[in-house]
């Protein structure tokens, strides 16, 4: 049976990944750029679009909801569209193309030049994430990609490299949402400093 000791070898392995995180200055820096990248877009009129499989749609849904509604404190909403959710267009796409453009087809549809993509893969190498990093790059997209250690192809097609420093999916997993959170906080407070300036609790 499971244990307290369990938990806090989770917690503990968690710990350390943050601890590596906190010392990649290129991870850090490249997220940095991230925010930077969208902050222009939205300056711009224009969007971030995020996409993903399994838990990275959930990061997609759950970091379109933090800029659309609000992360620290109240502002007006901020243009993002996770392209996880719309079941038919998923569906639609899926059944006439395949599932390998679900996201590609969203990205030709929705995305406009000088729009940003975030698009998560633990691996680096789902081909559906794949395949909308180089449709948003046909569309002068700005593209980053979340991924782990390896990177695999999508550090590869993309303008800004996201590597979490872990080969485990959970860790990695772990890794994009704790950065998540940090972009989604930067994004919000270059939008709107003043409420910054209120804290959190405002």
């Amino acid at each position: 049976m499971a244990g307290v000791s369990d938990i806090r070898a989770a917690i503990a392995a968690t710990a350390r990944l943050l601890a590596d995180m906190d010392a990649d200055e290129e991870l850090c820096a490249a997220s940095v750029r991230a925010a930077n990248a969208a902050v222009a877009a939205l300056r711009a009129g224009r969007k971030v679009l995020i996409c993903g499989n399994g838990g990275s749609a959930a990061d997609a849904q759950h970091w379109a909801g933090e800029l659309v509604s609000r992360f620290n404190y109240d502002r007006p909403g901020l243009a993002a569209i996770a392209l996880t959710t719309d079941t038919s267009i998923i569906t639609a796409c899926g059944n006439d193309y395949g599932y390998d453009y679900i996201f590609a087809r969203q990205v030709e549809a929705l995305g406009v030049p000088g729009d940003v993509l975030f698009a998560l893969s633990t691996s680096g190498n789902s081909p559906n994430v794949v395949a909308a990093l180089q449709a948003a790059h046909a569309r002068s997209i700005i593209t980053v990609a979340f991924t782990g250690r390896d990177g695999g192809k999508a550090a590869m097609l993309c303008d800004i490299a996201i590597r979490v420093p872990h080969d485990s999916t959970p860790r990695i997993q772990e890794g994009h949402e704790v950065l998540g959170h940090a972009i989604c906080g930067l994004i919000e407070a270059a939008m709107f400093p003043s409420g910054a300036m209120l804290g959190p609790d405002a």
